[in-house]
């Protein structure tokens, strides 16, 4: 029989690998997008022309920035709170190398389903939060 430890170490570093390259591309995206609504305004007062703030509000939702904070939260809730049962689904085949493993992969499930729960509570308080305070571009605080 094989060592198990050296195996769940390598997956664990994996994973972990995988969560970093996820937020460095997410990191990096997010640049991008800030160089190119900065190239575009750049280029509009260079061409001469007169920017104000709706051009400017343009500009940044062409170039993919979202003002829609709660909707982007409950899709991201929705997103969260359909892989807690693939993460059950995931232990239970897993269970044929450990009986552990699935228990474990439900206590994990468990987590990112609190976390998808919390993501839309999140959305409701934000929704609200901005129906309270009149703002009708609900999203981001101070626009």
């Amino acid at each position: 029989m094989h060592n198990l430890g050296t195996g769940a170490g390598l997956a664990a570093l994996g994973f972990w690998s995988f969560i970093a390259a996820v937020v460095v591309a997410g990191i990096w995206d997010s640049i991008r997008k800030r160089e190119a609504q900065h190239e575009t305004l750049r280029r509009l007062i260079e061409s001469g022309q007169p920017i104000d703030d709706s051009l400017a509000d343009k500009v940044i939702k062409l170039t993919g920035s979202s003002k829609d904070l709660d909707r982007d939260l409950k899709v991201s809730g929705l997103i969260t709170l359909f892989v807690a049962p693939g993460l059950i689904a995931l232990g239970w085949f897993l269970s044929a190398v450990s009986d552990e493993i699935f228990h474990v992969m439900l206590g994990v499930s468990v987590l990112v389903g609190f976390i998808a729960i919390g993501l839309l509570i999140a959305s409701y308080v934000v929704r609200r939060w901005y129906s309270d305070n009149g703002d009708s571009d609900h999203g981001q605080p101070g626009t």
